[in-house]
């Protein structure tokens, strides 16, 4: 399916991307951008197993730090990525599309929500708890994708996880994003046999949507 927009590049990573090599082409992309020398980018690719620190982690929520820490320079606290999970990280140029932050990551959650309805799941924002919750297999509410910005000279960084076929029981290392009375679920826990082409293909399909928010923001409204 082809990108909906041709001026922003859209990457998307078949292999494997260390975290710390994707941490330095977006802090380079970020700088082009607000240089004006490089265009908008969404990327979407997978990890290695890694465990990043925002800005707000508390050293007492990394509980057992089985695999590499970086400090990634985001908002939030510890969270996880490695295979099964698809990251997608925005640098876009908020000093024309709107300098409102929440309403960024508002569009995002939009974003993510509309496409996990297209396998037939139900998902939602819950207040005070940045991030995608869904209904788990045992009736209780988990994570099922996560979100992380930063904004740097009204350009962003960092972006959404969504968790398709990750292995869970990487979690447990750390209190994923400081909140431990929630688990967390994934595409597959919840029966739905969900491929990485077949995400990809249904963020891109709703990607003008989040695009037409920003947008929107612009003139001042988020919704």
């Amino acid at each position: 399916m082809s990108p909906p927009d041709p001026a922003i590049e859209w990457r998307v990573s078949d292999a494997l991307v260390p975290y710390t090599d994707a941490l330095a082409d977006m802090e380079a992309r970020n700088a082009a951008i607000a240089a004006g020398e490089a265009r908008e980018m969404v990327w979407l690719l997978e990890h290695p197993p890694v465990y990043t620190a925002g800005t707000s982690a508390d050293p007492a929520e990394l509980v057992d730090p089985r695999f590499e820490v970086v400090e990634a320079g985001r908002g939030g606290r510890y969270t996880y990525h490695g295979p099964g999970q698809r990251v997608g990280y925005l640098m876009l140029d908020l000093n024309r599309r709107g300098k409102d932050v929440r309403c960024f990551v508002h569009a995002i959650e939009g974003w993510v929500i509309a496409a996990l309805g297209q396998f037939g799941v139900e998902a939602w924002r819950s207040e005070g708890r940045v991030g995608i919750w869904t209904r788990d297999i045992d009736g209780r509410e988990a994570k099922i994708g996560a979100i992380g910005v930063r904004v740097r000279r009204w350009v962003t960084m960092h972006g959404f996880s969504v968790n398709i076929d990750p292995d869970l029981a990487h979690f447990s290392g750390i209190v994923p994003c400081g909140i431990d009375e929630f688990g967390v679920t994934s595409l597959v826990r919840l029966g739905k046999e969900v491929t990485r082409e077949e995400w990809d293909a249904a963020l891109i399909a709703r990607a003008q949507d989040f695009l037409d928010t920003l947008d929107r923001t612009g003139r001042n409204s988020c919704r």
